[in-house]
């Protein structure tokens, strides 16, 4: 549970810490941690499911809301990916 909530807490705190920084190597770069926590969550519910602590239905949710926040992380990575650089 412990490692779920840090991993949960990773997500939105790397999106905050990366909108801070000016540059958008260092915003794509937060934006990458924040994307693997994110994989990281989907891993410990797919564990918790293989455990019998969830069901398939309840994965199957989790999955959905896994895409849903995904996408536009990987929407706003590939922005900052493709904006010009600040002479």
């Amino acid at each position: 549970c412990d490692q779920l909530r840090r991993a949960v807490i990773s997500i939105t705190s790397n999106i905050a810490e990366g909108s801070g920084r000016a540059s958008s190597k260092e915003k794509v770069h937060f934006l990458e941690i924040s994307y693997g926590s994110l994989m990281e969550v989907l891993s410990q519910m797919d564990v918790a499911c293989d455990l019998e602590y969830i069901t398939q239905e309840d994965f199957n949710n989790i999955e959905v809301m896994v895409e849903n926040v995904g996408r536009p992380l990987s929407g706003l990575k590939n922005y900052f990916d493709n904006k010009p650089s600040n002479p």
